[in-house]
């Protein structure tokens, strides 16, 4: 079915992939600025790169905070586009979320802390290993959470999360009548009523 006569029946595609990967892009956002705030700022525990004066780990840490709203940015404006369009999946929206919140902290934790050693989660203590574990365990059952979302979702729509949805004919929005979540209120239906 044309886009044009899926406007003038009120049916609507969900595009799950778009909707998990915007929603994905806010979760990375998100972790970014609790690691920024949190752990840069307020417990001063590390910067994003450690291995040179103040003053580089100061500039490091801004530029993180600038590719982090970035991202945010990017994230709302993509899912805004998906709610205006009536065409936010919420189900894999949530997938996304957990999928970006714990990848990036998987991500910093193996990665940047490990293998570039860039910054390590805690400066000055004798052993990280607890630190590292609560870390990347955090970042696990992220991953894992938004897994287990990504699969639902995909089972409940009939597909992958990449592919287009079918045509959904449910009155108030893309997340099959859910209401409130990633998808925001449920809108009324054009040229009829709501809930």
């Amino acid at each position: 079915m044309s886009q044009a006569a899926q406007r003038s029946t009120g049916l609507h595609v969900a595009e799950r992939g778009r909707s998990l990967a915007a929603a994905a892009l806010i979760g990375v956002a998100v972790m970014a600025a609790v690691d920024e705030i949190v752990f840069h700022q307020l417990l001063g525990w590390h910067h994003f790169f450690d291995r040179s004066t103040l003053a580089v780990g100061l500039l490091s840490d801004g530029l993180l905070h600038t590719a982090e709203l970035l991202a945010l940015v990017t994230g709302f404006v993509m899912w805004a586009d998906l709610r205006r369009r009536r065409a936010l999946s919420a189900p894999h929206a949530w997938a996304g979320l957990l999928l970006g919140l714990g990848g990036f902290q998987l991500f910093d934790g193996v990665v940047d802390h490990k293998l570039l050693r860039l910054h390590q989660i805690r400066n000055g203590v004798p052993d990280l290993l607890p630190y590292d574990l609560v870390w990347n365990g955090a970042g696990l059952v992220l991953l894992a959470g938004g897994v287990v979302l990504a699969v639902r979702a995909a089972r409940a729509t009939g597909g992958s999360a990449g592919a287009r949805g079918a045509t959904d004919d449910t009155p108030d929005d893309a997340s099959g009548g859910a209401g409130e979540g990633p998808a925001g209120p449920a809108a009324p239906r054009p040229g009829g009523g709501g809930r």
